[in-house]
């Protein structure tokens, strides 16, 4: 995403929950541990099978992820981010591993990404390669933790721009140029490949094998956000120039292998300036990022070339050491120019934020927009990023504390990454769970962006992503519009230019993703150039019979209705609806009217949230199971938050623990009778607690998240 800058601080400071200190509850728990055989445990209901040869992921015929034994059924992977930092905690030592890899698995989580491991790894190191030897014993053994609980690993060959050089004390910030260097520096290529060989390639004494050798590693991120127009982006500051001149001489050989002398490039350009000669190796970068032009559209190009070109030579280092999963990079940044630089790879993975925050001092910035206001544009950009026929999988992403739509992600994105048929979904943080409020870490004493596991609403989100998305609530579309691609002749003269979001709006319908212009055959899709609109292809479609004719899908009044049947989102409404034989959800900025979604129906709410109802019975369904999972979220703060404005965009101070719950009331109704039925509030550690409602007959109720027990979003509905 472009930086942008930190709105300025006002004159007056506001505290949010002093004003209404009524509305918002403090959460009693402090032990987060989920109790055995609880509604909030998934163990039984999403078991993870141990991990061996034939359980190996793959990408399978379709370019679905898959288990080796079984190559034609893809499986959906819950992702647990595990960033961890001195500041959050670190590695827990290995009884607290066993607690926290059991934890994982009972949330419903089977994949795990382990991000600036190197950092970690180095932490206060002075020699290069001096990794901490107790951190290091930690890591292993956290790693054959989450084996022997099926939990695979996503690892990054390189997080920190430090890598693993001794000396540095900012290895979790952007300071360093090892990112860059590593396209175009032997020196750096080097000691990128040591890294590899002293910590992957090396023996873990937990699990008796090397961890790239291991079946549990299933993908290897080169280097996480590794493009160069991104870490250019990062490093830029008002008194350095756009690019770094380390591109300057490679730029200038690439172009005189195209052009061959500066008079060739001059009728090409047109505007060299008078000390600019290819023979001379002159020719500059360009001095401002959004001058769109010539200059640019070969820069992208050479760009591509050269990114193309690390991510096969560093992906043969891991072949040669015998590696034989799946190797992504290039993680983020969806533009036109990053994607061709994609396209040789095993996999796909993308990092993708709403109304994100550059950081945590004191004024620090949100715009507190909904993210179905723009309809999940941060979904539909990644969308877009995917190579069809290869694995996707997102392996960051997030709608940030404080902004208080962020109970949408929990239903948005599990939702449609299902309908997209994504292969991995991640939402990133320190880590997805802690098991208890009050760590005496930095991190860990107050909610902070990037600090889910501290959230009820986001972890509310996670617990409802393991339904929706790793069990399979929601289906597959059945369609696929391929964007077609030619190559270099994509680019443009912008090179912040990615897929229209005009035309991204058919992932709001049916399957999306970029694929060979050669690979058409006479298929619906959007064409090069991108010269047409998501309502003619929606036409054709429905010409085709693909999209049903009764969808209610009408791009220009924001409506639209997946292939599926099983997701609408109304932009102008702020609503996203979701009906499945097992999940019925909705979240909403506002509820002028009820909203009917077939088996529940929400008729009143005193404000916005998301309602989940879901069966936790095994193999039920909404209408079957005598044992429903409902959700219920609105928002959280911390105690004592303090912003500099009333709209809570820029904050001041994030305040302390205990988390704070908004007090909210939903009115239910749903279609069964019973001659018994409850409702029980459910702790944030799964405690069910006695009934706040119950009933003959009709299954109607008035929900508040305000329990005599304390705030939560989980209640358990029996019948």
């Amino acid at each position: 995403m472009r930086r942008r800058s930190l709105v300025a601080a006002l004159l007056c400071t506001w505290l949010a929950p002093a004003a209404s200190a009524s509305e918002w509850v403090p959460v009693r728990e402090v032990s987060l541990e989920v109790r055995t055989g609880s509604p909030l445990d998934f163990s039984s209901l999403l078991p993870n099978a141990s991990i061996d040869a034939d359980r190996r992921l793959v990408a399978g015929p379709d370019g679905r992820l898959a288990f080796a034994g079984a190559p034609e059924q893809p499986v959906r992977m819950l992702c647990a981010s595990l960033a961890w930092s001195p500041a959050s905690g670190g590695f827990p030592d290995h009884g607290s591993a066993d607690r926290y890899a059991r934890q994982l698995a009972m949330h419903g989580y089977n994949i795990a990404r382990l991000h600036f491991v190197d950092a970690s790894l180095m932490f206060g190191r002075q020699k290069d390669f001096d990794f901490d030897p107790e951190t290091l014993d930690r890591i292993h053994y956290l790693l054959a933790a989450l084996k022997r609980n099926g939990i695979y690993w996503i690892i990054d060959g390189l997080s920190s721009p430090r890598g693993a050089y001794g000396g540095h004390d900012d290895r979790w910030d952007a300071s360093g140029d090892l990112k860059l260097r590593l396209h175009l520096d032997e020196d750096a290529f080097a000691h990128w490949r040591k890294l590899q060989e002293k910590f992957l390639a090396s023996v873990n004494p937990y699990t008796g094998t090397a961890t790239l050798h291991d079946d549990a590693l299933a993908l290897v991120i080169l280097a996480n956000e590794n493009g160069v127009e991104f870490d250019s982006v990062v490093h830029e500051r008002p008194d350095r120039p756009a690019y770094d001149e380390a591109l300057a001489d490679p730029f200038n050989r690439w172009l005189s292998a195209r052009y061959g002398s500066t008079e060739a490039l001059a009728r090409v350009w047109g505007d060299l300036g008078g000390d600019e000669r290819l023979e001379a190796g002159s020719v500059k970068l360009p001095a401002n990022r959004y001058a769109d032009g010539p200059r640019m559209r070969d820069l992208q190009a050479f760009f591509v070339e050269i990114e193309r070109a690390s991510a096969a030579r560093m992906s043969k280092v891991l072949r040669d050491l015998g590696y034989r999963g799946l190797i992504s990079t290039y993680n983020n940044w969806p533009t036109v120019q990053t994607a061709l630089s994609r396209r040789d790879l095993d996999a796909v993975t993308m990092n993708t934020y709403h109304d994100w925050v550059g950081g945590y001092s004191p004024g620090s910035a949100l715009t507190q927009a909904s993210s179905l206001a723009d309809g999940a544009n941060y979904m539909r950009m990644i969308a877009a990023a995917r190579w069809l026929g290869k694995p996707f999988i997102v392996s960051e992403y997030d709608h940030l504390f404080w902004n208080r739509y962020r109970y949408e992600a929990g239903l948005a994105m599990p939702a449609y990454a299902a309908l997209q048929g994504w292969d991995v979904l991640c939402r990133h943080g320190h880590g997805p769970i802690v098991l208890a409020y009050g760590e005496p870490f930095a991190h860990k004493r107050a909610m902070l962006p990037y600090a889910i596991a501290l959230d009820p609403v986001a972890r509310a989100g996670e617990t409802l992503g393991a339904l929706v998305f790793r069990r399979g609530d929601v289906a597959t579309s059945a369609i696929t519009i391929p964007f077609a691609v030619r190559g270099e002749a994509d680019l443009g003269e912008d090179i912040q230019a990615r897929e229209p979001e005009r035309l991204t709006d058919l992932a709001l319908v049916g399957r999306i993703g970029v694929r060979s212009i050669d690979s058409f055959d006479g298929e619906t899709g959007v064409a090069q150039p991108r010269d047409q609109t998501a309502e003619t292809i929606l036409a054709a479609l429905r010409g085709e019979g693909a999209v049903a004719a009764e969808n209610r899908t009408d791009i220009a009044n924001g409506l639209y209705e997946s292939d599926t049947g099983q997701i609408v989102l109304d932009r102008r409404a702020g609503q996203l609806r979701v009906s499945t034989p097992a999940t019925e959800a909705a979240a909403f900025s506002s509820l002028r009217e009820p909203i009917d979604l077939g088996f529940m129906r929400i008729r009143r709410a005193d404000g916005n949230g998301l309602v989940a109802l879901s069966a936790v019975d095994a193999d039920g369904t909404l209408s079957e199971s005598r044992r429903l999972l409902l959700i219920f979220a609105t928002d959280a703060q911390n105690t004592g938050m303090v912003f500099r404005d009333s709209e809570e965009k820029v904050i001041e101070d994030f305040g302390a623990l205990p988390v704070r719950i908004r007090k909210g009331y939903v009115d239910l109704e749903l279609s069964r009778t019973a001659a018994k039925w409850s409702v029980s509030p459910v702790g944030l550690d799964g405690t069910v607690y006695p009934p706040v409602d119950s009933g003959s007959g009709r299954v109607a109720f008035r929900l508040s998240n305000d329990t005599p027990y304390g705030p939560t979003p989980y209640f358990l509905v029996e019948m």
